[in-house]
């Protein structure tokens, strides 16, 4: 009965997960059918606008091309007019002046005929008539502003819709991440040279494969990317996927979405434990502060929180590297007396993982490290056998040391600005580094029984924490040639709990 139970559990989860994948599918269908619909439209209103382009631009030139010929008729009409002009004008001089040598030669008296022949003389001498061209100053031709459009029809016969670039092909292989850096690598499918940049877009998500229509986070957008490669760099990896997407561009327009890529970008991310914290300190997500005045003003108030956050139950957004353990939010003694702490609200029962941790500048005494669940209300990081630190006291005399199980073990190296903490659960190794130089400053080798969970402690001062980071490449590097074991933490190490 139990085993039948268990199969047709499998097969219903199986079932919701097929059902879920399609209609993250059918999403996909209805978002992609609207699209094209919306698509069309503007793709034929940009169509109407280009045309209507043509058509201006074409009778600009035709209007431009009819004022050039009338422009042209009315030169050589007023030339040819005054031409005919001049020589209708020189036809009557010449006319009245054959009339008057016609009635001379009629003339008996020699002296009148005489003068008549000079005067005649004279005025053929001075007639226009042999003064004027008798070729025209302009001729009929306008083949000098025929037009011949065979080419430009045939241009205009070619007219087509642009070559859209082809999508691009994301190389999951050639991808890295690393270091809270993602480096996406591409390729066209084919050569093309009239590619002039492209787009990828990049989104965060919490499930694997497609991206999904629903219930996602919008695409943030990098433009104008001049290769095939781009890389991501100081990223928050709160995430466990990121998807990636990329498009081609030439001058003109956009080309497809090449297949989205999904890379995985989990890390540890976890927020302080506000409702187990000692009373003085004041916690909020990632910081903590120490505060004299809050086991005195705040203390019922605090209290009603603790009793709501026991009746509650554990925020759905929290995610973790392992599983939430039974002493989460609510469900365990608040830190009180010396004990100063507070925990990450995440625990980490396998992997390895990576934080980092910032002290004000004017703290005068806090630890990093990290804990079982069982650490007890009044005990402080370091001295017990369940929870591993390093501290440091700017408070009378300075002091750096590693400290488990209420032994001690002093620094020689300067503090850092930033400190980072890696823990190999399954290893069982917890490793502190200058975030800034990793510089190893120290290393803790055990075996881890049961979940861990970040702790912290502070007095008179402040902690601020990174989370959501990938181990460091130079850690890992720094990891493989070490073995876990240094002469400067030999007292400390070994131990087993």
């Amino acid at each position: 009965m139990d085993s039948q139970k268990e199969a047709l559990q499998r097969i219903i989860s199986t079932l919701a997960n097929k059902n879920d994948e399609i209609q993250n599918f059918i999403d996909t269908l209805n978002q992609t059918l609207k699209g094209v619909q919306e698509n069309s439209s503007n793709i034929l209103s940009e169509l109407d606008e280009e045309f209507d382009s043509l058509y201006s631009i074409l009778d600009e030139v035709k209007e431009s091309m009819i004022n050039s010929i009338k422009q042209e008729q009315a030169r050589k009409s007023q030339e040819l007019q005054s031409q005919l002009s001049q020589c209708n004008n020189a036809l009557e001089n010449s006319e009245e002046l054959l009339e008057f040598a016609t009635r001379s030669l009629d003339l008996k008296e020699p002296e009148e005929f005489s003068k008549a022949a000079r005067q005649i003389k004279d005025r053929v001498t001075m007639a226009s008539a042999f003064r004027l061209s008798l070729k025209p100053k302009v001729s009929d031709n306008m083949t000098h502003l025929m037009v011949d459009f065979s080419q430009e029809r045939q241009m205009l016969q070619t007219l087509k819709f642009l070559p859209v670039p082809k999508a691009p092909e994301i190389d999951p292989v050639e991808c890295l991440v690393a270091d809270n850096s993602v480096t996406v690598a591409w390729r066209m499918p084919e050569e093309d040279n009239k590619i002039d940049h492209f787009i990828l877009e990049y989104r965060k998500t919490n499930f694997d494969g497609l991206p999904r229509v629903k219930d996602e986070r919008c695409w943030e957008i990098i433009d104008n990317i001049k290769g095939t490669e781009y890389t991501l760099s100081g990223l928050k990896f709160d995430s466990k996927y990121m998807n990636f997407r990329v498009r081609a561009c030439n001058k003109a327009v956009a080309g497809e979405y090449s297949d989205p890529v999904t890379l995985e970008t989990k890390a540890l991310n976890f927020n302080l434990d506000s409702s187990s914290s000692h009373l003085n300190l004041r916690v909020e997500d990632t910081c903590v502060e120490w505060d004299p005045t809050g086991g005195k003003g705040q203390e019922s108030k605090m209290k009603g929180k603790e009793n709501k956050g026991r009746s509650g139950t554990p925020s759905p957004k929290r995610t973790s590297i392992g599983s939430r353990p039974p002493a989460g939010r609510g469900s365990r003694d608040r830190f009180t007396g010396e004990s100063y702490t507070v925990l990450g609200d995440t625990a980490i029962e396998s992997g390895q993982h990576y934080w980092e941790v910032k002290a004000q500048k004017d703290c005068k005494s806090y630890s990093v490290g990290v804990a079982y669940k069982t650490l007890g209300k009044f005990d402080q990081l370091g001295k017990t056998n369940t929870s591993w630190c390093i501290h440091v006291n700017n408070w009378l005399q300075n002091t750096f040391a590693a400290k488990h199980n209420n032994k001690v073990k002093a620094l020689d190296v300067t503090v850092p600005e930033r400190i980072g903490v890696f823990c190999d659960f399954d290893g069982g190794q917890l490793s502190f580094y200058d975030a800034s130089s990793k510089q190893l400053l120290y290393s803790f080798k055990t075996k881890f029984t049961q979940p861990v969970l970040p702790g912290f402690m502070v007095w008179c001062g402040g902690l601020s924490l990174n989370t959501g980071m990938q181990v460091p490449s130079a850690v890992r590097t720094l990891q493989k040639s070490e073995n876990g074991m240094t002469g400067s933490a030999s007292s400390l190490n070994n131990i087993t709990q």
